[in-house]
């Protein structure tokens, strides 16, 4: 079992220590009705909206299940271990996406915050996330 990390909450030590990584595999958002049978260990994430049951799931799963599709993406996970009250991360990480025209849908864990991306958007999005980091250590400015 990973050990449990100690959360973070100061901001500027949460950028400077942001590690992004990317996960393997393409992700999808798709919205299911209620009642709809879904393996739950191919959930990633859910949230339940009036329209029906929003989830985030490896693409082959929901290929499989024959789920619409309304969003394929990159997942990109920050390893830093971000505090549930932490201030500002949400805000610095989609505020550098933006610069450099990324959309970004932010699911935060209880250990980590989680980015989905547009798949062909995902190896500049890194490049923006490793700039915010490094600016946040001093080392250079932000990409704009």
């Amino acid at each position: 079992m990973t050990p449990i990390p100690t959360p973070i909450r100061d901001l500027p030590t949460l950028l400077a220590t942001l590690e992004p990584q990317v996960q393997s595999g393409i992700f999808v958002f798709t919205s299911v009705p209620p009642g709809t049978s879904i393996a739950p260990t191919a959930i990633v994430a859910s949230i339940r909206e009036p329209e029906g049951m929003t989830l985030i799931l490896p693409e082959a799963e929901a290929q499989q299940a024959g789920l619409p599709i309304l969003a394929r993406c990159a997942w990109i996970t920050l390893t830093v271990a971000s505090d549930l009250y932490a201030v500002g991360l949400t805000a610095a990480v989609a505020t550098a996406l933006t610069h450099v025209g990324i959309s970004c849908n932010i699911v935060a864990g209880a250990y980590h915050d989680h980015l989905f991306v547009p798949v062909e958007a995902a190896p500049r999005a890194l490049v923006a996330l490793h700039a915010l980091q490094a600016q946040a250590r001093g080392h250079v400015p932000a990409v704009s």
